[in-house]
């Protein structure tokens, strides 16, 4: 018998409800579904809306605020006995948790998982649901052995073990032992994957704990009413940021101290531009970073921003910018490109990842052939050098993103997805 589903109520799971691009990526599925009239809720670790659909410790909350911070501190204890374990990006989850018994008082009839890490969700606790689950996939920790990017190591393609991130040589390590947890809990899992990017899809169909399952391939999703292009003399006077010169923006969540952000590509590409003759003409923009004590000298003048959370100085930052540059080593789908494109603002970055999913070679920006300097100097005069072509690069960019990456756009495509899975569930 075919069960016809007309009303479906949905859970989105993840750890948080705006604090990193996954809680923020999550939030905007959320925040489409309600526009297309779906049942949603979140259920997170830690609450920092006030949106009434998501249930969660407050942020505020001084015991909640304390028991994550110990669940995060346990999580990632073993890794003290590995040479390199204190510094990896590492996720063990192997705590006890509720998250069970919470998801079968809210009773939904479908499951999306996000982002689980930060201790939130045991291995374990994702056999325990009995509704069928899309997993949403951020990064790669679902199918590799705890990292949440693999930095070329292909073991994840095996079973892991001698974790190079880990510093380790022993196959039976702790990278051996998460994988072996999730290949044990998730055999049998009514589980469909979803990537943000192409790229991640084949990642995660070349994994031996997911090269089984059904993965489909979803973009993120902007609110193009709020992320819009706003008159550029506007946005620079009100963040006190020079008109006479072209700005390039860089920002990211520690933008200067995470490697795989490729800060130090940065550097050396802007160099080139200033000894090539554009020294006054171009000043840098960093956003996710405050002012270091001996700032890196790159051959223009910087404005360091710090950090902003708010959706309108974001796009302040985006709109005062001429070009947006990502340096990134590895990325999944990141929402300041989309953002960037959906401001008006053409981007250049590297041809790896998700990239290629948001910027169209030479159409709304200019994709760097990976890790090559010269060329990611070249892609921003390329970008910059010539007033009309760089008009038709952001007014594409700005179309891209409205046809594209809209949250309803996104809410469809997942609700389709969700009856398709419920309808075929009891066939």
């Amino acid at each position: 018998m075919v069960r016809v589903v007309k009303e479906l109520k949905v859970l989105l799971i993840n750890s948080s409800d705006s604090k990193g691009g996954a809680a923020r990526a999550a939030y905007r599925l959320h925040q489409g579904f309600q526009l297309i009239e779906v049942d949603s809720q979140m259920l997170v670790q830690v609450k920092n809306t006030s949106d009434r659909l998501i249930i969660g410790s407050p942020a505020q909350s001084g015991i909640g605020k304390a028991r994550t911070g110990l669940k995060l501190t346990l999580d990632r204890l073993p890794l003290k006995l590995y040479p390199n374990g204190g510094k990896s990006n590492y996720s063990l989850h192997w705590l006890p948790d509720k998250t069970d018994s919470q998801v079968a008082q809210l009773a939904p009839d479908i499951i999306n998982l996000h982002w689980v890490s930060a201790g939130y969700l045991k291995i374990e606790t994702v056999a325990k649901f009995k509704q069928p689950i899309v997993w949403t996939l951020h990064d790669m920790w679902a199918f590799t052995g705890g990292c949440h990017y693999n930095q070329e190591c292909e073991r994840y393609i095996d079973n892991c073990g001698s974790c190079p991130q880990l510093g380790s040589k022993r196959d039976g390590d702790l990278s051996r032992w998460v994988w072996n947890r999730k290949n044990k809990a998730w055999k049998n899992l009514n589980l469909t994957v979803v990537t943000p990017s192409v790229w991640l899809a084949k990642c995660a169909q070349e994994s031996s704990l997911f090269g089984g399952c059904r993965v489909e391939v979803i973009p993120n999703s902007v609110d193009t009413d709020v992320y819009r292009p706003i008159d550029k003399k506007v946005a620079r006077d009100l963040l006190k940021l020079p008109q006479d010169k072209q700005l390039i923006l860089f920002l990211s969540l520690k933008a200067t101290s995470d490697k795989r952000k490729g800060f130090h590509f940065l550097q050396p590409a802007l160099q080139k531009l200033s000894q090539a003759g554009w020294k006054d003409k171009l000043e840098l923009m960093v956003v996710g970073a405050s002012r270091p004590e001996e700032p890196p000298e790159f051959g223009f003048e910087s404005h360091y921003l710090g950090t902003l959370n708010d959706d309108l100085t974001l796009t302040l930052a985006y709109s005062a910018a001429d070009v947006f540059i990502v340096t990134s080593v590895q990325d999944n789908l990141p929402n300041t490109v989309m953002e960037a494109i959906s401001c008006g603002t053409p981007c250049v970055a590297f041809n790896i990842g998700g990239m290629p999913d948001m910027i169209e070679h030479q159409l709304n920006g200019y994709l760097a052939q990976p890790y090559q300097i010269d060329d990611l100097a070249q892609g921003i005069v390329w970008t910059l050098e010539n007033e009309q072509r760089y008009q038709k690069l952001a007014d594409y960019a700005r179309h891209k993103a409205e046809t594209e990456f809209g949250l309803k756009t996104q809410g469809s495509r997942y609700l389709s997805l969700f009856k398709e899975i419920l309808t075929n569930s009891d066939r």
